[in-house]
């Protein structure tokens, strides 16, 4: 944890936000794998962990605006517990780690919640996740559980976000660490990149890398797949094939759960062709466009559009797309290509805060989400502020089954060469990711840079073949 007072300070700052009324911030629960005793690995709330810091089930934060008072909901471990657990701190021990004096057990909550129901006090909760967050609301709030997101605090959704999208100095420490980790998880998949080798076993080397490092887990589970055209791709049974593209998109949560979340696209044999290497190189020239741009007060859709510039003017060169340049963008035909956005707040979350909803972190009154498709899949959009913390990946992906249908239906036919297309349809994909805080006249990365030009990744690949 941090010291209590930065979750003082945080639930001080969150409090002259709001009006009136008390505050549930229920932490997570256990949830069993397939029996009750036989647990997924915990991961706290992650509100919960910004403004109370306590990283274990079964608690329920409450804040009365009104009274200026915080409690922690908890129960102290009793004998069986602690024949199984060893010993615990007890609640009131706990609380003061956060900076909180008063604590009640857990099943205090119905009648503290309930006398503020009765006399119609404001009750601000957050929209649940997880199932079992729905019913414990549901049944405290006298509502359908099914309906319990429709009556979430759009005032407390608004503050929270406002508090969490701009890192202080304890959480960027934080997520340095990850980063770091990262790192490791990286070029242990750049050494390991070699014919005959499974993704199974390079997937699984760089999570226990995580686990051994990070004393937390990988932020996300991990894509790694030489079918780098699927850009969300958890399959890791194929074996590497020298001449094979490995897109490795992974990443660690530090001690805190603070996140970190690179790619590369690695050759396996460490040498690219002389294709692969013109692929890559626009991929590698649209990140550096994107990190030079990126700076307080650029709304990140405009960064989005001018790394689908960089992208549609390199495949130009190639023969691959024809036209002009800024046509092709406005009408969406460097999409078939890169048909994602290119990146997405981070955090506590590896996609950070999207819990509240995507369009309520990503977007706001004067910038709106796009319909079109591949824009539309932008996750960040608005404005950037000092002490974001955002990912920038771009990438090139080649898709058969997409590049069929526009070709059937003549989608951007003015932009798309589809005959210079058939040599490409085996290619893959290349995605390309660095981890951005936006500083005050500029950006700078999060942590030290993985390699990414195709020289220094060959370079580093070369005589590296074991871990």
């Amino acid at each position: 944890m941090f010291k209590a007072e930065v979750y003082i300070s945080r639930r001080n700052r969150l409090r002259s936000m709001l009006g009136s009324g008390v505050v549930i911030f229920p932490g997570n629960g256990e949830s069993p794998m397939n029996y009750p005793a036989n647990g997924y690995h915990f991961r706290q709330d992650s509100s919960f962990l910004y403004f109370f810091g306590l990283d274990m089930p079964d608690l329920v934060g409450f804040m009365d605006l009104d009274e200026g008072m915080d409690l922690i909901f908890g129960n102290d471990v009793e004998i069986d517990d602690i024949i199984w657990m060893g010993p615990q701190p007890s609640m009131q021990e706990l609380a003061q780690k956060a900076g909180i004096q008063h604590t009640a057990p857990l099943q205090n909550v119905q009648e503290v919640v309930g006398q503020a129901l009765s006399t119609g006090r404001p009750i601000h909760f957050l929209p649940p996740y997880r199932a079992e967050s729905k019913m414990f609301l549901g049944r405290l709030l006298g509502l359908i559980p099914d309906r319990v997101r429709e009556h979430a605090s759009r005032e407390l959704v608004k503050a929270v976000i406002r508090l969490r999208s701009k890192k202080d100095r304890f959480e960027i420490d934080e997520l340095e660490k990850a980063a770091a980790i990262g790192y490791r998880m990286h070029t242990a998949a750049m050494r390991m990149a070699r014919e005959g080798i499974t993704e199974r076993e390079i997937a699984g080397h760089i999570e226990g890398i995580a686990l051994s490092h990070g004393a937390g887990s990988v932020s996300f589970p991990i894509i790694l797949t030489r079918n780098g055209q699927t850009l969300h791709n958890h399959d890791h049974s194929n074996t590497l094939r020298k001449g094979d593209l490995l897109l490795v998109d992974c990443g660690a949560e530090s001690e805190l759960h603070y996140a970190s979340d690179n790619t590369r696209t690695l050759p396996v044999g460490g040498t690219f062709s002389p294709k692969q290497r013109d692929i890559y190189q626009i991929v590698v020239d649209a990140v550096d466009k994107a990190t030079s741009m990126v700076r307080p007060g650029i709304a990140y859709r405009e960064v989005h559009l001018a790394v689908a510039g960089v992208i549609t003017s390199g495949l130009k060169e190639l023969g691959l797309m024809k036209g002009n340049v800024s046509d092709a963008v406005i009408n969406g035909a460097h999409a078939m290509f890169f048909p994602h956005g290119l990146g997405h707040m981070m955090g506590l979350d590896v996609h950070d805060m999207e819990d509240l909803g995507e369009n309520n972190v990503g977007y706001d009154d004067e910038t709106r989400r796009s319909t079109q498709f591949g824009t539309a899949y932008l996750r960040l959009g608005k404005k950037l502020e000092e002490g974001y913390v955002l990912t920038n990946e771009p990438g090139i992906y080649f898709i058969p089954a997409l590049i069929e249908q526009w070709r059937r239906e003549g989608t951007n036919k003015d932009f798309i060469d589809f005959s210079k297309l058939e040599s490409y349809i085996t290619f893959g994909g290349i995605r390309l990711e660095d981890d951005l805080l936006v500083t005050g006249d500029g950006c700078r990365l999060i942590g030290e840079r993985i390699p990414i030009y195709p020289g220094e990744v060959e370079e580093f690949m070369k005589g590296t073949t074991s871990v």
